[in-house]
């Protein structure tokens, strides 16, 4: 997996023609997506609007570097389709597309800096991951640049006052005294100018075992932990594409959640009329038949919430995409678990409606949808966007998730 999808996700202004060459085969998985890539663009989508003047006249133009054209010659048209448009072989110079390199964070910088998750509040100490440091007293060794001067000049001081290190003023003042004094007296003082002499010899002014550096350790912080439920029906009225448009949302979704977090765990729960976790290729790719009971993939999802993923530790998200069927009879029971036990427990709570390339704005209100809608007016904090064509991903994810005031409660 390659940058190029990705950008297709952003680009929803494309022209089919220029969305195509965006669109390889889907493949790979949800965390390919992370790597940098390759990004080519077509040249006629380099062009910009700007002002010029308009052709006809007579101008005075400089030419610099010409060595073809003097004053007074008639400078010919470009042909019709130049401009660097490639040509056939044969008919002349042509160009290559542009191409440069996106890294992870550049894309991320480009598509994802104005969103936003709501409600990031819960933090829990991970188990290994370390971030930063911090100080933790001294030590006797240690790097010159983490001395304490400080600390080591009061240890000083205090080793000299215990061990009554003579001070230099005293011995000034006694010899002084010395140039006024008799015979005898003078031998006395020379006798104790040379013991305090020694004495200070003897005790350093500082000492190695005054020396003391800045200690530093690593400091476990709290570290904001996510899970991302992916829950979507695999029966038998979901085709390749509405499962290729619900793919582009997980990777989407997956990126931003890492953006966001130092940890993000993927739970993947594909239903018919039973639900079970599986893995992502298994999810995508592994076919399946039967009814559909949305139920299922809730109950199985308040499972394991409440098995590994504790609330209050964990930021919990999920999304969820259908085609919209589900049975008559399971409805309350999906609305009941809905509200008590699913959206209680979760940050965001986002329904992504597939359908086939007929446009969003023509599909019918499906069993889920109507039920979600009444669930909604009723108070039930969801969110809820149909699509239904590749170039409708990138809007409805921006849509869901852009940046909000947080005086004002976000309207899902």
């Amino acid at each position: 997996m390659n940058m190029r999808m990705v950008l297709e996700l952003a680009a929803p202004g494309m022209k089919d023609t220029q969305a195509a060459q965006f669109a390889p085969k889907m493949s790979g998985s949800c965390r390919d997506v992370l790597q940098g890539g390759e990004v080519s663009i077509p040249l006629d989508g380099l062009n910009e609007p700007r002002f010029h003047k308009v052709g006809g006249g007579i101008r005075d133009l400089v030419l610099p570097g010409n060595k073809k054209f003097v004053e007074g010659d008639i400078l010919p048209r470009p042909a019709q389709g130049g401009g660097g448009k490639p040509r056939e072989a044969g008919e002349g110079d042509s160009e290559d597309a542009f191409r440069f390199v996106l890294t992870r964070e550049e894309f991320l910088d480009l598509f994802l800096d104005d969103l936003e998750l709501p409600d990031l509040a819960k933090r829990k100490l991970a188990q290994v991951e370390y971030e930063g440091i911090r100080r933790a007293g001294y030590a006797v060794s240690g790097s010159p640049a983490n001395i304490a001067i400080g600390r080591t000049m009061r240890l000083a001081i205090a080793r000299r006052v215990a061990l009554r290190r003579p001070r230099p003023e005293t011995i000034e003042q006694l010899e002084a005294e010395l140039a006024d004094c008799d015979d005898e007296r003078r031998t006395a003082l020379k006798a104790e100018i040379e013991a305090l002499k020694g004495r200070m010899r003897r005790i350093p002014y500082i000492d190695p075992i005054d020396i003391r550096y800045r200690r530093f350790e690593n400091e476990p912080k709290p570290i904001a932990q996510a899970v991302m439920f992916c829950l979507m029906d695999v029966s038998g009225s979901m085709s390749e594409h509405m499962k290729d448009l619900a793919k582009r949302f997980y990777m989407l979704l997956y990126v931003f959640l890492t953006r966001r977090y130092r940890h993000v765990e993927i739970v993947f729960i594909r239903h018919t009329d039973r639900a079970e976790e599986v893995d992502e290729e298994t999810f995508f790719r592994s076919p399946a038949s039967g009814g559909t009971m949305v139920s299922s993939a809730l109950e199985a999802m308040h499972q394991i919430v409440r098995a590994r993923y504790h609330p209050a530790d964990w930021n919990i998200y999920a999304a969820q995409a259908s085609d919209g069927d589900n049975s008559y009879s399971d409805g309350e029971l999906t609305g009941r678990l809905l509200t008590d036990a699913i959206l209680p427990a979760t940050q965001y709570f986002a329904y992504l409606e597939v359908g086939e390339s007929r446009g969003a704005d023509t599909m019918p209100d499906s069993p889920l949808w109507t039920l979600y809608q009444r669930l909604r007016q009723s108070g039930a904090a969801l969110s809820m966007r149909k699509v239904s064509n590749r170039s409708e991903i990138f809007p409805v994810f921006h849509e869901l998730f852009q940046r909000r005031d947080p005086r004002e409660r976000a309207t899902p």
